[in-house]
């Protein structure tokens, strides 16, 4: 979560969007065409911006007039809310501090609940459990010290980790690399490519053993190479007809598996986040930047989440098409906005302007 306090109303009106729970409590939104003020996470239809002011908490709300929502009540707070509220401050605590991971009956001490009951009311409230909420931040705060120039052990280290192999076994299961990958650039890989006729133009498609690791459009072996320096590049043979013919199908019909086609990226640990984050949005659907910042916790991020996309090299497999202006506009893409229009018709989006079609 962001630090409350510096929340620009940007970012609220981002938090609202998203009905990002974990914010509950951190203010209100006050929507002066109906009167009434309501929790960030309201599931009523989101007003227009030009009828919202945010205020601090209930009471503000009221002293300009507006009166509590019947749907999300406002002006009441849980018990079990403000237990959240405490656990999520003690295990940022002790990951800003280094420490090691809290045990849920640490913190079900806290709160009061049976660490069950905690796991569950926490799960339901932030989206991930007491244990993987403070492995995201301990994640973040070694891509952040590797960014910094430190040693991958450093990093770790100073993240909280009790030994690499502790962050290796976190990690293992996510898209990408090893932290020792991010700070070689993947030096020594032996990389296939081809370039492919699809319905939207020539695609270059690069692979390694693991997975594909480039899907581009209009571009060639200098490309890749500018993307991949320290690698070995090969054309590709026989062996890759198979992955390569799922790649082709992911683009040409949006209805086909995605998630069966093997991926190998490297990244920092916030862009695999972001990365896996755009690969959750279902086709025919949209995210904004900032809504996509909420939903990882930190509407201070727009700004990183617009990097991350621009860092991606997996167009289509990783859909960073699907991330728009927070208008609805269709936004900037690294291979031109006419590709990124048609990569979401095919895929029904409904949000997107209906501009020329180059595709037929």
């Amino acid at each position: 979560m962001a630090e409350i306090a510096n929340l620009t109303d940007d970012q609220r009106w981002q938090i609202a969007l998203a009905k990002d729970r974990r914010y509950d409590g951190a203010f209100v939104t006050g929507v002066h065409s109906t009167g009434i003020y309501c929790r960030p996470s309201c599931p009523a239809r989101a007003p227009h911006r030009k009828n919202v002011r945010f205020y601090a908490g209930a009471d503000d709300a009221e002293a300009a007039g507006l009166r509590a929502c019947k749907r999300c009540s406002p002006n009441t707070q849980s018990a079990e809310e403000a237990c959240v509220l405490a656990a999520i401050a003690a295990i940022r605590a002790q990951v800003q501090a280094g420490g090691g991971a809290m045990t849920l009956d640490q913190l079900a001490d806290l709160t009061g609940y049976s660490p069950t009951h905690f796991q569950r009311l926490f799960k339901r409230t932030v989206g991930l459990s007491p244990a993987a909420f403070a492995r995201a931040l301990r994640e973040a705060k070694v891509r952040e010290a590797l960014e910094d120039g430190a040693s991958v052990t450093d990093a770790l280290y100073k993240a909280g980790y009790s030994a690499p192999s502790r962050f290796y076994n976190d990690t293992k299961d996510r898209l990408g690399m090893t932290a020792s990958d991010w700070a070689n650039g993947g030096a020594g890989r032996l990389v296939h490519w081809s370039v492919i006729e699809t319905s939207v133009g020539a695609m270059l498609v690069a692979a390694t053993q693991k997975g594909v690791c480039c899907l581009s459009f209009n571009e060639g072996e200098a490309e890749l190479r500018a993307r991949f320096p320290k690698a070995q590049l090969a054309e590709a043979g026989e062996e890759f007809r198979a992955l390569f013919g799922q790649v082709v199908a992911a683009v040409e019909e949006p209805s086909s598996d995605m998630s069966a086609i093997p991926l190998d990226v490297k990244g920092t640990a916030f862009q695999q986040r972001v990365w896996t984050a755009l690969r959750e949005i279902p086709a025919g659907e949209t995210r904004s930047y900032g809504a996509l910042a909420a939903a990882l916790g930190n509407p201070n991020a727009s700004r990183a989440v617009g990097g991350a996309n621009g860092a991606n090299n997996i167009a289509v497999l990783i859909p960073c098409h699907r991330v728009v202006q927070a208008d609805g506009s269709i936004g900037g893409y690294a291979y031109g906005p006419e590709i990124k229009r048609e990569l979401l018709k095919r895929e029904g989006a409904h949000n997107i302007s209906e501009e020329q079609d180059l595709f037929g």
